[in-house]
């Protein structure tokens, strides 16, 4: 086999990257557009992957795929010469992921051989010569050894810690250091790896459509330098100018402790640390480095690395982040209308507030909620169920947003995951805190005949068991005073008047059907899912009313 070297070729070859939306498979995909190919963007919601900057690209398809149905796969890979294999389970939740991980490849070597595909890609870890492998590096090796193995040629290539704005190492070590003037640390903080920046992890997966001699083999990519963790702490710590922290390693932080502590300084879930603290034990450096022969570069340094990801981060430039990955749930009871055949009574509390005018200003407000900018008051409350969220092994507000005004489906927002969002008339956002249930919050704008806009705000709850019940009752009191709150804070970032409310919307409002899920939420002109204006009060004396 040889790949095609003109761009005439590569613009009538079509590359596949499963993985589209996460973290690499997102910065990858702009890559190999800009460099001419075809690509097609394969994740498990087309509408999340929609709202991609890439998505409008000429040469770039949108396809959806689950790895674990093998059929699904068989019809994205249809076509495609190239596929790289980008998908890496590692969930938050209960369960085998390395078992999924096992799965996932077997499902995609079979279907890229249905699929007529010539080369798979694989990005894998770095695996070291050690007894006491960590559970998250052994199964990364075994994905390559499935793919390797399989009857499609792969080329497996094995990173250590990538250094990159949104990267969940990056994002550890920024918090850990930002957080701790004085860091009681483990062992491991002594451990040496082999770090490599984001950008040259890009600059070899699109390399080896270009050098055919990289098929069926596998590769260790690295940074120029070995480097303990202790060395990237003061690295970081004088390139964001902080004082300088006191490091002390201690022998008694278990990986369970580590993972604990890690998941309250850090936004990364306890779930997620975890994995990723046991594998901080193992050295992981390159034991070859044929890669650099075959492509030469000036490869970054952790220093220039760590600059340039602290530069993108307050240049909000981030394009990609750890807490994209995963896949996006439409909760069953929204879709279906009829929340007694989706398990049971859905609760509902709604606020209205009604301005005049201003609708683009006010979703403007709406959708710079959260991260930096807060909730809009009560933030102390927010801060609270945050560190409530994190004390359980939840994502805590931490996570905070990719961008302070910028924001499509599926982005996480806080504890917070952008379901949908119709500009400029409703933001659903999917709660992603630790309940005894699924909660949505959501906001919509409606435009008036007379030029008012109404912003109503909507929690919907579906209760599992008693506890999830409990817990409705429980938080129901703070609806009105933080919901108020909200809304009265939103209304003044705007530069229109208050005409009524806030106030509780009484009744219960039809469900509406989600993209993906049914078809999507009628508009305004056609009366559904919307909330019956309430009956109004009349105005004082002297008060204008809402036509004025």
């Amino acid at each position: 086999m040889s790949e095609p070297q003109d761009s005439g070729a590569r613009g009538r070859t079509t590359v596949c990257v499963l993985g589209a939306t996460g973290y690499v498979g997102g910065r990858l995909v702009p890559v190999l557009l800009e460099a001419g190919w075809r690509v097609r963007a394969v994740g498990r919601s087309a509408h999340k992957l929609r709202c991609r900057a890439f998505a409008g690209h000429p040469r770039c398809e949108l396809a959806e795929a689950d790895a674990l149905d093998q059929a699904s796969l068989e019809r994205a890979l249809a076509g495609c010469r190239v596929v790289y294999y980008l998908v890496h389970s590692m969930e938050t939740e209960a369960g085998d992921y390395a078992e999924k991980d096992r799965r996932a490849a077997r499902c995609t070597a079979l279907a890229a051989a249905a699929a007529g595909v010539e080369r798979l890609v694989y990005l894998g870890g770095l695996v070291p010569d050690d007894p006491h492998l960590s559970k998250h590096l052994r199964s990364r090796a075994e994905v390559g050894a499935i793919l390797s193995g399989g009857p499609v040629p792969a080329t497996v290539l094995r990173a250590g810690i990538i250094i990159g704005s949104g990267s969940a190492s990056f994002e550890i070590m920024r918090y850990i250091v930002d957080r701790l003037p004085v860091m009681l640390t483990p062992r491991w903080v002594r451990t040496e790896s082999q770090p490599i920046a984001i950008r040259d992890v890009l600059f070899y997966l699109a390399g080896c459509l270009e050098h055919p001699e990289t098929t069926g083999r596998t590769f260790d990519i690295g940074g120029p330098y070995i480097e303990t963790y202790e060395r990237l702490f003061r690295m970081y710590q004088q390139e964001a100018g902080l004082p300088r922290r006191l490091i002390i390693p201690v022998p008694l932080l278990t990986p369970r402790l580590s993972s604990l502590w890690l998941g309250l300084v850090s936004p990364i879930p306890t779930a997620l640390a975890r994995p990723l603290v046991l594998g901080l034990r193992n050295r992981v450096v390159c034991k070859e480095h044929t890669i650099r022969e075959i492509m030469p570069r000036e490869l970054t340094d952790c220093r220039t690395a760590i600059r340039l990801a602290l530069d993108r981060i307050q240049h909000s430039m981030v394009d990609t982040s750890w807490s994209d990955a995963g896949p996006l749930h439409v909760p069953e009871w929204t879709a279906s209308g009829d929340a007694p055949y989706a398990g049971g009574t859905v609760f509902q509390d709604a606020y209205r507030i009604r301005l005049a005018g201003c609708p683009e200003e006010l979703w403007d407000r709406v959708t710079a909620i959260g991260g930096a900018t807060g909730w809009y008051g009560y933030d102390l409350l927010w801060q609270l169920r945050g560190l409530l969220d994190k004390l359980v092994g939840g994502v805590g507000l931490r996570r905070g947003r990719r961008h302070p005004t910028r924001i499509s489906v599926g982005d996480a927002l806080d504890f917070w995951r952008v379901l949908d969002m119709q500009a400029p008339e409703r933001l659903v956002l999917l709660a992603e805190m630790k309940l005894p249930g699924e909660a949505l919050l959501e906001f919509t704008l409606d435009q008036l005949p007379c030029g008012d806009t109404d912003l109503t705000m909507t929690a919907r709850f579906l209760p599992r068991g008693v506890g999830g019940l409990l817990y409705w009752w429980a938080v129901y009191p703070f609806h009105a005073v933080v919901f108020k709150g909200m809304a009265r804070a939103l209304a003044a970032r705007t530069t229109c008047a208050v005409l009524d409310g806030p106030r509780a919307v009484p009744g219960r409002a039809p469900v509406c059907h989600l993209p993906g899920q049914g078809g999507a939420c009628p508009g305004p002109d056609q009366g559904a899912c919307r909330i019956p204006p309430e009956p109004q009060d009349p105005p004082a004396p002297g008060t204008p009313g809402p036509g004025a």
